[in-house]
């Protein structure tokens, strides 16, 4: 049975951080809003955290996962960030934009695209995820909360809670978050190239 923590969006009660945050660090999987739909987490190193994400979701181990990270520092060490990549990222984030670049040797391998050893990477705009990774001190392995044969993330937390309450370990509710997912950037190579148009808008990519 899951537990179930209401957090204010505006001002997430720090007790509540942190008793999630120590729950993670022991192998919890949870349930938590973002700037675009409510997504699943863990910690960076938990491998049976991982493949339980893997299970809820019926994905195989080619799935890509996302990077949750509090600032742009905390992306130089897990991303090769060039400055005209960090110039975008800067002007894009907090955001609901996940950008694909070249991961470092800080990424566990199992996390890397297998051929292009690339990394999804995201600074969410959303004040209690970002309360979380503050006090988590690294990133938060992250993957869109879809169920099996749904094509839409799920939104709200009584509804996730009911779905999936005796395979999380937490349900975060910080109210409704949007059904749009974030907008992914190609960031590997010489121009931007938006792989999915999403919640993000993609002017700042366009190309004449």
């Amino acid at each position: 049975m899951s537990q179930y923590f209401q957090i204010h969006p505006d001002n997430p009660q720090p007790r509540l951080i942190h008793n999630a945050v120590q729950m993670v660090q022991r192998g919890a999987v949870l349930a938590y809003p973002t700037d675009s739909a409510y997504a699943l987490g863990c910690h960076l190193e938990d491998k049976k955290a991982l493949d339980r994400i893997r299970q809820i979701r019926r994905v195989d181990n080619k799935h890509n996962f996302t990077l949750m990270c509090r600032d742009l520092s905390e992306i130089a060490i897990y991303a090769k960030v060039d400055n005209a990549s960090y110039r975008i990222l800067n002007n894009c984030t907090p955001g609901p934009y996940t950008f694909i670049l070249p991961g470092t040797r800080e990424v566990p391998r199992r996390l890397l695209h297998p051929k292009k050893r690339t990394i999804g990477i995201r600074i969410p705009d959303n004040r209690i995820i970002l309360a979380l990774l503050e006090e988590l001190g690294e990133p938060l392995m992250s993957s869109s909360l879809i169920l099996p044969n749904e094509i839409m993330p799920m939104t709200d937390a009584d509804e996730i809670r009911d779905a999936l309450e005796h395979q999380l370990d937490l349900v975060i509710d910080g109210g409704h978050c949007g059904i749009d997912p974030t907008t992914v950037v190609d960031m590997t190579g010489e121009v931007p190239v938006v792989v999915r148009e999403g919640r993000g808008d993609i002017s700042p990519f366009a190309t004449e």
